[in-house]
């Protein structure tokens, strides 16, 4: 009897733990998982804050100004509601679908394109260059990015002025042009020729140096391999350099895409930029004459929420491709 009995406890199902004792394991670990989600973001906090009242609070101020009729008086100012009339006028103004965006698009994506292939062209030579010239070429050219906006719009100013610029004066003695009756400034595409050498003249040193610490990354067995093999220079760029830095292309191509597309004192200080030539406006100089020329600062709003939405989408598609390219490395 007593064998049969402590056969039958042997062969019994081990007995579940008590139920306090699970449900304390439990909630350990859901504290646990708590700490984790929340450690982060509450290290953050302080930086959140401080960025939704300098970034956040004044959007959501500009958004509301968008849908309102104000009017600046002494002492202050008085907003009318009118929902989205500012939004209408604005989509059904032709200035702004023949000349404005064109301008701030086409502009946009020219400087891009030529900022990011200049800048990945210099950091290239920088990264042949020893030790020591590679730091004074580094130093040279950041004193272009460290020139201020409107000093270095002056500059270009100075360069292609009619009559008297260095520019105008060069190509008239090759028999280019005629000086005396020549004005860069007063045709479209002059006007943003000179503007993109600006643009791409400030902005291609953050290129370089971002691509340059890039090339410092990559292995030199891989270069060696593909001599080995028989690369030629342009194919160990194109399959060895680009896919070890997409990542980085992908950076530098977004921030110099929100630079380029609210680019406002290259074009307001340019001859012709502050608005007496409506054919170079583009949508920043745009916002910024309705708002404070022409007092309609419901309408100049609406072009700024207009120009944000529009970097934020161009963003987003940045961003979804750099997360999906880092899927697929994965």
């Amino acid at each position: 009897m007593k064998d049969s009995i402590a056969a039958e406890v042997a062969l019994a199902p081990p007995t579940e733990p008590s139920r306090p004792g699970r449900a304390s394991a439990d909630a350990a670990r859901r504290r646990k998982r708590l700490v984790t989600v929340t450690r982060p973001w509450l290290l953050l906090a302080p930086s959140l804050v401080v960025l939704a009242g300098l970034l956040l609070w004044p959007l959501i101020e500009v958004g509301k100004l968008s849908l309102q009729d104000y009017e600046v008086k002494f002492g202050g100012g008085v907003g009318t509601w009118t929902g989205f009339d500012n939004y209408t006028a604005l989509l059904s103004n032709e200035l702004l679908w023949k000349t404005v965006l064109p301008n701030t698009a086409f502009f946009a994506f020219g400087c891009v394109i030529l900022t990011v292939a200049f800048g990945t062209f210099v950091a290239l030579l920088l990264n042949r260059l020893g030790t020591v010239w590679r730091v004074v070429c580094s130093t040279a050219i950041m004193a272009a990015w460290a020139m201020p906006a409107v000093t270095g719009t002056y500059v270009w100013v100075w360069l292609f002025a009619a009559e008297d610029g260095l520019m105008s004066r060069l190509a008239g003695g090759l028999g280019l042009i005629d000086p005396e009756t020549t004005n860069w400034f007063t045709e479209r595409l002059g006007f943003y020729a000179i503007a993109t050498l600006n643009v791409v003249h400030h902005g291609f040193p953050f290129v370089a140096i971002t691509v340059l610490a890039g090339l410092m990354t990559v292995p030199k067995e891989l270069y060696e391999a593909g001599m080995i093999d028989g690369a030629s220079a342009w194919q160990r760029f194109w399959r060895i350099t680009v896919p070890a830095l997409r990542p980085i292309f992908l950076v530098v191509t977004i921030l110099s895409t929100i630079w380029d597309f609210k680019v406002f004192t290259q074009i307001f200080l340019m001859p012709g930029g502050s608005g007496s030539n409506e054919d170079v406006m583009n949508l920043g100089v745009y916002s910024y004459i309705e708002a404070f020329a022409k007092n309609d600062y419901g309408a100049g709003a609406a072009a700024a929420v207009m120009l944000t939405l529009l970097l934020i989408a161009i963003t987003l598609v940045y961003i979804r491709t750099l997360f999906r390219q880092g899927e697929e490395d994965l």
